[in-house]
């Protein structure tokens, strides 16, 4: 795997891609659109339903992030970052039900760490149109050897790197220390090697295939974060700041 010279990323990402805070309720339906066409049409892991939207009851206290393709404008692909229930701060978020005896809590236990500044990443979602390639596993969400090209023709992931980007963005914006997620353990290499810290936690569960409980530590992963990512980040950072700023201030 190559960690390549992509040039400007900033400059080059914009041509292509967009990654937004959705804030404002016609924005999260047209999140909630992609999920239903990739979570149940596409992939089946949830029913589809007559709205066309995947949602639940955790969106009530999470952070929903979008992608969206400059060219026509629509929103791609998706992300969200569910907080703990602030009516109930120890109630356990989807992953601590499904790993409950698989987080080996000697190196980290969601129960013992300040639960404000915690979230857990989840419904990561790309349309297939923007994913598929020959040999594809079918996922939400595709990174492979192939995304990262060779020293002589190079390419980039710049979907999942938009998407993780931002979510680190909308995680320093609400003050948020601990990213904990699920992930596919291929998927954790992949992001790593571009530079995205992901700790495994414990034991591999089955859930939609074996997934295995990670964490990311915010401030590591921005202390390390390469020097090429700091620009994209920088304005991602401040325009989800804006639109934060404009909602609270609504």
């Amino acid at each position: 795997m190559f960690l390549l010279e992509v040039g400007n990323l900033k400059e080059n990402f914009a041509k292509y891609f967009a990654v937004e805070a959705a804030v404002d309720e016609a924005m999260k339906h047209e999140v909630y659109r992609v999920r239903h066409e990739v979570y149940c049409q596409e992939l089946g892991y949830e029913a589809t339903n007559p709205d066309h939207e995947e949602t639940d009851g955790f969106d009530a206290h999470a952070l929903q992030i979008a992608l969206r393709a400059q060219t026509s404008g629509r929103i791609v692909g998706c992300v969200r970052l569910v907080q703990p229930d602030p009516d109930d701060l120890a109630k356990p978020l989807p992953f601590e039900h499904l790993c409950e005896t698989a987080i080996d809590r000697s190196i980290i236990d969601p129960v013992r760490i300040d639960r404000r500044r915690m979230v857990e990443i989840s419904r990561l979602a790309v349309l297939s149109d923007y994913r598929k390639r020959k040999g594809d596993s079918g996922g939400p969400i595709a990174i492979s050897e192939e995304d990262m090209g060779t020293r002589d023709q190079p390419r980039f992931p710049y979907i999942p790197v938009g998407l993780y980007l931002g979510l680190l963005a909308a995680a320093e914006l609400h003050d948020v220390e601990h990213l904990f997620t699920l992930t596919e353990a291929r998927l954790a290499r992949h992001l790593t090697a571009l530079g995205f810290r992901i700790h495994l936690i414990g034991q591999a569960v089955e859930h939609r295939g074996k997934r295995v409980p990670s964490v990311i530590y915010r401030k590591e992963l921005m202390a390390h974060l390469p020097p090429f990512m700091q620009p994209l980040y920088d304005q991602l950072l401040e325009e989800m700041r804006g639109k934060y700023f404009a909602r609270n201030a609504a």
